[in-house]
């Protein structure tokens, strides 16, 4: 089976506003859809696929809010649906910024458009559940960590409302999860130094604390808002991190992405692993915040010149970064 996962989903008010004016034609308050239209073909081709939504929906959807402290619309999880995610990642160092309230508002439109999600929870119990996947009769679990919290302290009445970096928990849950029936575990972390390709030492650290584990299959990263490499620790792989998916950050390298899909095969036992990678770097167009496949997109004989430059240079700044360390079973998706 093949597992397609994306990187941060970040909606700065411009981005909003953008979505605002997609919203006024299509008949709705905001519409995220045309932004990931693009990537459609990616996710719908893979068997699974998961998102990384680094924010919270505002508790008050009158009262959006960006940055430091954000508030998203409810809509963003829509286009999530539309685009042909299963669910998503939700611990991130914004996961309480509009405190319970805003957990509550962003589950609860998980739930009315039949998402699954890990990483945050509104009760005991659902944080203490594991995300099961049923992926063509496959267990694959899935679960979620962030490093931080930005000040923000876990309601001492609600400590399970989202989950932070510990090796023994992570440990302990991912054995649960195999316990469950988890056929395939993969563990989202919300990890690493902001714009700094080269994984730090905290999540080297994590990582070489973390792994082996016989019920780790393979370990995605988030947070950087940067391409990071695919590396494996132990015989485990490991990507660092993917990058930005949909976000206001234009700045290069911050426009450039990655969707890791992996292929996992089926072993004794039943148990999956991961025996490959296709790396495809993906680039945010300006303006339209587009999120475009940077290899399906360049197969358009009519792209314009100056777009036609823009993801050429993208990608090999993406092609840079996973080359810096070349690791089997990884490859890049090739641009024509």
């Amino acid at each position: 089976m093949t597992l397609a996962f994306t990187g941060d989903l970040l909606p700065h008010l411009p981005l909003v506003a953008v979505a605002g004016q997609y919203g006024r034609q299509s008949g709705g308050r905001y519409d995220f859809v045309p932004m990931l239209a693009p990537m459609q073909p990616i996710i719908a081709g893979a068997d699974l696929a998961i998102c990384h939504l680094e924010v919270r929906a505002a508790a008050d959807q009158d009262r959006l809010t960006g940055y430091p402290t954000f508030g998203g619309p409810v809509e963003l999880i829509d286009a999530v649906k539309l685009t042909g995610y299963s669910g998503c990642s939700t611990a991130s160092n914004h996961s309480l910024d509009q405190g319970r309230a805003g957990i509550g508002v962003t589950l609860d439109r998980f739930d009315q458009d039949h998402l699954l999600h890990a990483g945050t929870a509104r009760t005991a119990e659902e944080g203490a559940a594991v995300t099961m996947y049923d992926v063509g009769g496959a267990k694959v679990a899935h679960l979620s960590y962030a490093y931080g919290f930005n000040g923000y302290r876990l309601p001492a009445d609600a400590p399970f409302a989202a989950n932070q970096i510990d090796v023994n928990r992570i440990h302990a849950d991912t054995t649960r999860a195999r316990q469950a029936g988890a056929q395939l575990v993969v563990v989202s972390l919300h990890w690493g130094t902001e714009y700094q390709h080269e994984p730090d030492g905290f999540q080297r650290q994590v990582a070489a604390d973390l792994l082996p584990w016989p019920d780790i299959d393979v370990i995605v990263g988030h947070h950087a808002h940067v391409v990071q490499p695919i590396e494996q620790v132990e015989g485990t792989y490991v990507v660092w991190g993917l990058g930005n998916h949909l976000t206001n950050q234009p700045q290069v390298p911050k426009s450039d992405g990655l969707t890791a899909v992996l292929s996992a095969t089926k072993g004794e036992g039943g148990r999956y692993r991961i025996t490959g990678i296709l790396a495809v770097p993906t680039w945010i167009e300006p303006g339209t915040f587009r999120v475009l496949p940077i290899p399906n997109t360049l197969q358009d004989p009519n792209l314009p010149p100056g777009l036609r430059s823009e993801l050429v240079a993208s990608y090999d700044r993406t092609a840079a970064v996973l080359h810096t360390t070349p690791t089997p079973g990884v490859e890049i998706a090739p641009r024509p």
